[in-house]
Parts: C-alpha cells; sequence; structure tokens
C-alpha cells in the first residue's frame, strides 16, 4: 500500500484521482485545496487530513516525515499554470509526481524538472488517459501494421472536440491564457497527445481561427495530414442533445471513442504503479507542440482549413 498526497481536490478532475487511488488499493494521507468544499472525500478516504492553505500542508508532510512517515506519489490536479511549481514540490519531498495534462505550459520547465528527477531519484508522471482508451489502442494496431505495408503512407485526418462551457469558464483561471494556455492547451493537449501516439512527430504546423473559445488549424504529422477544431461554444455543435461531441474521421471513416471512458484514470494509476506511467520524455513533444500553437498568429481561412472555420469567419 503506497501513500498519497492531493493537491487540488477539490477540483473538476480530482475524484477521478480519488476513485484511482482507491482502486488501486492506496491510501490517501492528506489533501490541499483552497476551497473547502470537497466533502467528496468522505465517500473516499474519510480520515484523510484536509488543508486549506500550502503552508500548513506543506508542515504537515514534514511531522509525517519526522515519524517516519513517508508519502509516496503527490496527486496534481491543480490549475495548468501551477502544475510546474507542485511538481517540484513533490520531487522535493522525495515523492513521485502524478500531474494532470498539461504537464507545463512551457517546454523549458521540462528540462529544469529532468534535472529534479534525477538528483531526486523521483519520477514525474502525466495522465495521458486516451493511450489507455481501447478503441485508440486497436486504432494504433492497425495504422501500424498498415505502415509495416507502405512506411510513407500519409493519413487524412479530420479532428472535431466540442465541450460546452458556460459563461463561469472565461470568468476562471480556465479563461486567462496564461493560466491555462488557452483552448488549445486546456482542451486540446490530450488530443495532440493522441495524434501523435499515432502519427509520428510534428512536421508543420499552421493556425487558422484563434479566439477565446475556438481554435482550429493543419498540422501536418509524420503519417498524417491533420485538420482539426477545438471549441467550448456551444453553437459549433451539430444537431445532438448532447453537450460534448467527440470525432476524429480517418480517410473519412469516422472512428468512434465517445465511450469507454470510465476506468482511463485507474489504468494510468495502474501503469504508473507498474513503473510504466508516461514520463517527461513521453509528453515533450505534446507541450513543445501546443507552446508552437499557442504562440503562432491566425492566417485565418488561407490555403486547407477545418470545415467548421467558416461558422466563425
Amino acid at each position: 500500500m503506497k501513500n498519497f498526497a492531493i493537491i487540488g481536490v477539490g477540483g473538476y478532475v480530482a475524484p477521478k484521482h480519488l476513485q484511482a487511488i482507491k482502486d488501486t488499493n492506496n491510501q490517501l494521507l492528506c489533501a490541499l485545496d483552497p476551497r473547502d468544499s470537497v466533502g467528496i472525500l468522505d465517500s473516499y478516504f474519510p480520515k484523510t487530513h484536509f488543508f486549506t492553505e500550502f503552508e500548513r500542508f506543506d508542515r504537515h508532510i514534514s511531522k509525517l516525515e519526522s515519524k517516519n512517515i513517508s508519502i509516496d506519489f503527490v496527486s496534481i490536479c491543480s490549475p495548468n499554470y501551477l502544475h510546474d511549481s507542485h511538481i517540484r514540490f513533490a520531487l522535493k519531498n522525495n515523492a513521485h509526481a502524478i500531474c494532470e495534462k498539461p504537464l507545463v505550459l512551457n517546454p523549458w520547465n521540462l528540462d529544469t524538472l529532468e534535472e529534479l528527477e534525477k538528483k531526486s531519484q523521483k519520477k514525474v508522471y502525466n495522465i495521458l488517459q486516451l493511450r489507455h482508451h481501447s478503441s485508440i489502442i486497436a486504432l494504433k494496431q492497425k495504422i501500424q501494421n498498415e505502415l509495416k505495408n507502405n512506411p510513407s503512407k500519409k493519413y487524412c485526418v479530420e479532428l472535431t472536440y466540442i465541450t460546452s462551457r458556460g459563461n463561469w469558464y472565461f470568468a476562471s483561471w480556465k479563461g486567462d491564457i496564461s493560466k491555462s494556455g488557452g483552448i488549445a492547451t486546456n482542451i486540446g493537449v490530450h488530443f495532440f497527445d493522441m495524434l501523435q501516439y499515432l502519427f509520428g512527430t510534428p512536421k508543420e504546423s499552421k493556425l487558422n481561427i484563434s479566439t477565446k473559445d475556438t481554435a482550429s488549424g493543419i498540422l501536418e504529422l509524420e503519417n498524417a495530414n491533420i485538420s482539426w477544431f477545438l471549441s467550448i461554444n456551444a453553437n459549433y455543435l451539430p444537431n445532438t442533445s448532447k453537450r460534448t461531441y467527440r470525432s476524429i474521421k480517418i480517410e473519412g471513416e469516422e472512428i468512434e471513442f465517445s465511450d469507454g471512458f470510465e476506468n482511463l484514470h485507474t489504468k494510468s494509476y495502474e501503469a504508473i504503479l507498474n513503473h510504466q506511467g508516461f514520463t517527461i520524455k513521453d509528453v515533450r513533444p505534446c507541450i513543445e507542440m501546443v507552446y508552437h500553437i499557442r504562440n503562432a498568429n491566425p492566417i485565418g481561412l488561407q490555403g486547407e482549413y477545418h470545415p467548421l472555420c467558416k461558422k466563425i469567419i
């Protein structure tokens, strides 16, 4: 049984981590969140020590250490711009870090984290749950088999992800690009990782659209040309009663992966506990990609672009 601490336990994604810690038969010793609406702890670890102030959380971990009780893992569910700092905190306290995506906002932060990994002899793991999705695993195997016969093949891919968000989004840290990284980073980072996982390293990227609620562009990977569209604006949803729309078309064929998300964090934790989690090396290409997208100048509807761009301009 491993000892866990969690930072950001009051956040949207934290229950998935709580479930994963419980499912893997480990224990949560302490939790931190500036908000105190964390009654959900009662459903998982009611004896967990909870703190709203980082200083007291830090002191508690030091007290545990003085009693020869170590924290083995720190799960990080805090806002994107705090990930780097909280990962450092974990490593400096001789714990492995399990961090939500994006691991960091800027590629150069990864260099320092790698140095701290070496000094602490602890690891930084990123949650990339789509790599554990059964449909994506099967798709990767299919693509790899096809590429064996035709290594130079370039797939034509169209990615659309619309997940509706209300006005609260723009009043929260997620609406601040300096804190969230913007749409492409905050809601798109795991899709960009998935695409690289399937089709190889990036070659070229251009940004067509960049607004506060939507981003779209063209991406060339080693084995695919991709048009992508990401938005939190419900006006762009197709005729459906659902508030979220995920679609990936490969060579015009729709790949279904709307279901099967229920236990992906538990699968991620199982892999990490078996020393098979996704590391800084795995995530670096995607962090570099979303950084360049965030800092690119949108060119509008020039050349190729995703069909939904016409709804914006």
